[in-house]
Formats: C-alpha cells, sequence, structure tokens
C-alpha cells in the first residue's frame, strides 16, 4: 500500500479540536469515515488510552486500514457499515456513549487513485462510482436509466451546475445511440456540452457533474442528513464531534445542524431559560475552518475542505 497517496486533511486541527474529550482513560472515539486509515492511525497514536470504532462502507478500505491498524490490536475495532448506521453499530458494540466522533467526508484517496472504480474524470474507466460496490446502482445505471428531468435536478443540486439541460440533452441524445459504460466519453461529452467560456475557469469541467453523480450513487447527502444528528445523539456530556467537508451542500448540512443543536429552544420573552430550553452544544469553530496555504501547497485535495467541531454540553431532555 502506498503511504504517499494517502495524506489526511486538516490532521493536526482534527486532533486539538477532540484531544480535550480523549485525554482521560476508556475514551472512544468513533473514525465515521475510516477509508485508508490516517486520521485513525492519528488518533490512536496521540491518545495512547483511547478506543476506537472505526466505519467504512468500502471493504477495499477496511482491509487495507486493516493491516495498518493491526499494531494497535484490540484498541481498534473496524465495522463494514454506513455512517448514519452509527447507532446500531455502537449498540451492537455494548456502547452506551461515546467522548469523539470524527466525519472526513467525500472521496477517499484511494477510490480517486484507483482507474476501476471510476469516481476520477482524469481517466478513463467503468462509471461505477459506488463506494461498496457489493450493493446499489453505478453511475452509469443512473445515466442510461433516469429520465432527463431527474438528472437536471441531479446535477444541478448535487453538482451545482448551471449548464444541468445542456449536459443532460446531450446525454439523452448519446444514450439512445448506445448506452454510458466509461468515463472518458462522459468527459468528452460534457466538454463539447458546455459554452467555450464555461470550459476556461473552474478546472476540468466534468467535475461538478461527476461530484452530483457520485453523491445520487452513494445518497451521500441523505445518508449524512441522518448521520451528524445520529453522531451528535451517541456523545457523552464534554464530548466532542469534528467534520470535514469537502463542498458546499455537506458543509450547510453540518451547519444546520450544530447551529440548531447551540441554539436555545426556549419561547421568547422568558426571564429564565430552563434547562431543558438550552442549548445541547457549543461551537468550537467559527464558521468553518479552512486548511493553511501550507497544507493546500502539500495536498491540493485539502483546497475545499471546511472543517467544523461541536462540544457536547448537556443530556437531551426527557
Amino acid at each position: 500500500m502506498s503511504e504517499t497517496r494517502h495524506v489526511p486533511v486538516m490532521l493536526q486541527r482534527c486532533l486539538d479540536l477532540l484531544a480535550p474529550a480523549l485525554a482521560q482513560p476508556g475514551a472512544i472515539v468513533v473514525d465515521c469515515t475510516l477509508g485508508l486509515g490516517g486520521h485513525s492511525e492519528a488518533l490512536l497514536s496521540t491518545f495512547p488510552a483511547a478506543r476506537l470504532v472505526a466505519l467504512d462502507r468500502d471493504p477495499v478500505a477496511l482491509k487495507l486500514s486493516g493491516e495498518r491498524l493491526a499494531p494497535f490490536g484490540d484498541r481498534a475495532t473496524l465495522v463494514h457499515a454506513v455512517y448514519d448506521e452509527l447507532p446500531e453499530v455502537l449498540h451492537r458494540l455494548g456502547i452506551a456513549r461515546v467522548q469523539g466522533v470524527l466525519f472526513d467526508l467525500g472521496v477517499s484517496s484511494m477510490q480517486l487513485d484507483e482507474a476501476e472504480r471510476g469516481f476520477a474524470y482524469a481517466q478513463d474507466a467503468p462509471l461505477d462510482m459506488r463506494m461498496d460496490q457489493t450493493t446499489g446502482v453505478s453511475a452509469a445505471e443512473v445515466l442510461n436509466t433516469y429520465p432527463p428531468g431527474e438528472l437536471v435536478r441531479i446535477l444541478r443540486t448535487y453538482g451545482e451546475e448551471k449548464f444541468a439541460k445542456k449536459i443532460v440533452e446531450a446525454v439523452v441524445r448519446e444514450r439512445a445511440k448506445e448506452p454510458f459504460t466509461n468515463s472518458a466519453r462522459l468527459v468528452e461529452l460534457i466538454r463539447e456540452a458546455l459554452p467555450q467560456a464555461a470550459k476556461r475557469t473552474g478546472g476540468n469541467p466534468a467535475k461538478r457533474t461527476f461530484q452530483a453523480l457520485r453523491i445520487e450513487v452513494n445518497g451521500e447527502l441523505s445518508v449524512l442528513e441522518r448521520a451528524i444528528p445520529a453522531a451528535v445523539g451517541t456523545l457523552a456530556v464534554g464530548g466532542r464531534i469534528a467534520v470535514l467537508s469537502y463542498h458546499s451542500l455537506e458543509d450547510r448540512l453540518v451547519k444546520q445542524v450544530f447551529a440548531e443543536g447551540a441554539t436555545s429552544t426556549a419561547p421568547p420573552g422568558l426571564p429564565v431559560v430552563p434547562e431543558q430550553y438550552q442549548p445541547r452544544l457549543k461551537l468550537l469553530t467559527r464558521g468553518a475552518e479552512l486548511p493553511t496555504e501550507e497544507e493546500v501547497a502539500e495536498n491540493r485535495r485539502a483546497a475545499p475542505a471546511r472543517l467544523r467541531g461541536a462540544q457536547r454540553i448537556r443530556e437531551d431532555s426527557a
């Protein structure tokens, strides 16, 4: 396994955010997005008294990170699961509450770097994009079978693609001649469908379409909508959560959940706010924190990262 291909994003800042909750003996930290295990390895090394539970939906990632984390023995428990299944996973393990939760959203370096997974638009590959290749529909099936209106909605909503209609018209025309199977044909079609001016800005013109297809194939936003509140619910009082997002849709979801948790729910005008209306969360970051210029220079995949953190400050009211 090449160590060079996986540089964990904003690693030190994530460790610093979680540190106050993980120093105590018996602390449990959950890495909801194990990937190649970079963040997990650092958590286990930095907090020698902590236990790790790590989730990933990708069996290949679990195998590789299992080898990487083997030296930590039974301090690391790796589970094949999607991150919205966290409460069930903890229940099965007999864990009531955890002290730390980390999410590093988006595609792992391994999935981008291995061509046959079909995530990357820079090289020709089968249009798959499933993080767990044992289940669900592939990107090719989405392109070949979804009604045009649904494809336009996906590209606009998940890819924030201004030219969604133009791209979909070209897709529909082309798929009638021959179904899509590979990424190069889709990249070429997008290049031809876009106006000249749009091709000159913002990197590869296929980027937004590929992002949209990936989110649709893996149900990423609907999973995240369930996962962040569920993760907050697993935190003990004093526990901390850190979330790295890579596009505005993810970041907006995280921001909403944290903001709601950090807001009093008391009716206006109460002279004293009773306990059950007090905020459950304290925000640990002012807005979203960004990677440093040095980090982006070292690891270009860190460029779009946005980090938010919060601390659980009280139990839910009964």
